[in-house]
């Protein structure tokens, strides 16, 4: 190797040394007084939920089992109708039956 080609390579690993940046310790933040820790309301209690299962679906009268919703129309025996106040769903097949409307017009 010659002088010439070696004095560029000396000078890259200069400008590298260079261009390192100075670490700086960062400062750290100043510590607030601590307050007293303001009490919390307490939580208002949640409502338990309608238990499901399947003594939602039937009842026992008499020695016999009613059904306390109505089955599908299309699927047949075994798939209840929802519940949903005005209408039976199916959740199925999706057919809805609408609820007879009593206005208690004469």
């Amino acid at each position: 190797m010659s002088k010439k080609e070696a004095e560029p390579k000396k000078q890259a690993a200069k400008k590298v040394e260079e261009k390192k940046p100075e670490v700086v310790p960062k400062e750290k933040p100043a510590e607030e007084p601590k307050t007293e820790k303001q009490e919390k309301a307490p939580k208002p209690e949640k409502k338990k939920k309608e238990e499901k299962g399947i003594f939602t679906l039937y009842k026992i009268e008499q020695g016999k089992v009613v059904r306390l919703r109505p089955t599908c129309e299309r699927c047949g025996t075994g798939h209840f109708m929802a519940d949903h106040g005005n209408r039976y769903t199916c959740g199925h097949c999706g057919f809805t039956r609408y609820k007879p409307v009593d206005n208690g017009h004469v």
